[in-house]
């Protein structure tokens, strides 16, 4: 099964998070399937790559909670009955 979830990047206590896809099996630093955004919690930006999202979600991934938290905050969801 495939996720869409956090990696942590960034310095010490300057926390930045990519958004990848990735295998459910694999650990939180392993290899991804592909970048679809970062979160920056601190400035509170964010960016996603809609079209590889869509790619991915039409395939089955499934968001973790934090992730679809992201997506629902950005009103991805509000243009495509995804959920």
């Amino acid at each position: 099964m495939i996720k869409l979830r956090l990696r942590r990047c960034g310095k010490k206590q300057r926390p930045i998070y990519r958004i990848i896809a990735i295998d459910a099996r694999s650990r939180r630093e392993g290899r991804d399937l592909g970048k679809v955004g970062f979160y920056d919690p601190i400035n509170k930006k964010t960016y996603l790559n809609v079209s590889a999202i869509l790619f991915f979600l039409e395939k089955g991934a499934q968001p973790t909670k934090t992730v679809h938290d992201i997506l629902r905050r950005t009103e991805f969801f509000k243009e495509r009955s995804l959920g």
